[in-house]
């Protein structure tokens, strides 16, 4: 019998974060808790409290969140001259729901009107990634963003650098652009986005994340910029119009789920996409 490949319908909408109940906070907990290691609930609150707010999905059948991404808002000053930058924080969507692209929706339209707000400045896309899913979502939706497997928009290098030295200035390796935040820091668990030699064959752009933070597993963040003007906007509506079926969807069948049953589920835990702002005390 053939598997059934539609991902669930998903809501997902925008929330800042003083609109967050406490009440969605600890399901927001829960889901991260399930896919990090090295994680707490004190540090889940630190990070989150520094953010602008977070989108929140939520499955309209189960009435319940199912995943959630961070993110901040902020002016960043970029070789002397101020830019306006959307920076990306954790992110994470329980298995059964890989493939929605709610989020991806939900995100476009939050760019657009923060372009709208700010059309004199450059809007930059920041997020650093852990693992090879969170790099994908820069790297298969735009054109203009670093590192590339192409070796262009080396210019962007220079945004790489000074918004780490901006964020993250104890932590960040300028040799190797990697930010490391020590050993105790949160992890993908082993079985949440593994890369094994056939996603390293079939897939270069996965291999040159690998090759660019070769120390992934044990949580070590590749720093990314993508530039969000007008010709990637609509280059990222092109993309999605275009995806006849998510091979997200198809992974997240292929493999046995690593979740936990709801009843043992810890009442404070719930999905999120890890920011190193801040480590274990």
């Amino acid at each position: 019998m053939k598997a059934q490949t539609n991902t669930p319908k998903l809501n997902a909408k925008y929330y800042p974060l003083h609109k967050i109940d406490v009440h969605d906070i600890r399901q927001m907990y829960g889901i991260y808790s399930q896919y990090y290691e090295n994680t707490s609930w004190d540090i889940f609150l630190r990070d989150l409290s520094k953010k602008t707010g977070a989108f929140i999905l939520t499955c309209p059948k189960e009435q319940r969140i199912v995943g959630f991404s961070t993110i901040v808002t902020s002016d960043l000053m970029v070789k002397g001259e101020k830019a306006r930058a959307v920076f990306s924080g954790d992110t994470i969507i329980e298995r059964a729901y890989w493939g929605s692209r709610a989020l991806q929706v939900a995100f476009y339209k939050f760019v657009v009107l923060e372009k709208a707000r700010h059309p004199r400045q450059t809007l930059y896309w920041l997020l650093i990634s852990k693992g090879f899913k969170t790099y994908l979502l820069l790297a298969n939706n735009f054109t203009t963003y670093y590192p590339n497997p192409s070796n262009t928009h080396g210019y962007l290098a220079d945004v790489v650098d000074d918004y780490c030295q901006q964020m993250f200035a104890d932590y960040y390796d300028a040799e190797k652009r990697v930010l490391d935040f020590g050993h105790d820091y949160q992890c993908l668990k082993g079985d949440v986005a593994e890369i094994d030699d056939t996603l390293r064959h079939q897939n270069r752009k996965i291999r040159f994340f690998e090759e660019c933070n070769p120390e992934w597993r044990r949580g070590t963040e590749l720093p990314c910029v993508g530039v969000l003007d007008l010709e990637n906007l609509g280059k990222y509506v092109l993309k999605y119009l275009s995806k006849a079926s998510s091979k997200g969807r198809r992974d997240a069948l292929n493999v046995e789920p690593q979740t936990t049953s709801r009843a043992e589920v810890h009442p404070l835990r719930a999905p999120v996409l890890v920011s190193p702002i801040q480590r274990r005390a």
